[in-house]
């Protein structure tokens, strides 16, 4: 089977690879980090399909909002087991744990 993987997605999973245990980055953060600050949209879809070997858990919102609709909960689940820290609200405290 070809790759038919972009090569966004690509360039998008080898940061994804990069983020550190406990710690967090945003879908926005990411896109400016690959010189193209509007594509964060692009990001997140890149992470719908993201294999699932790479910490998929440590992307969110840049408010610190868990998204991922149905695995929300599993992805906060999996953060709070490294130790990421939330605010009351339920938001990641991305002072603390972000990037």
């Amino acid at each position: 089977m070809p790759n038919t993987m972009s090569s966004f997605n690509q360039q998008v999973y080898k940061i994804v690879e990069s983020i550190p245990h406990g710690m967090v980055i945003s879908y926005g953060q990411i896109a400016k980090m690959l010189g193209k600050p509007r594509a964060a949209r692009e990001v997140g879809w890149a992470m719908r399909v993201c294999p699932e070997h790479l910490p998929w858990q440590r992307v969110v919102r840049i408010d610190g909002t868990i998204a991922g609709g149905e695995y929300a909960e599993i992805r906060r689940q999996k953060l709070r087991e490294e130790g990421v820290i939330f605010l009351p609200d339920g938001r990641v405290d991305m002072k603390q744990c972000g990037i």
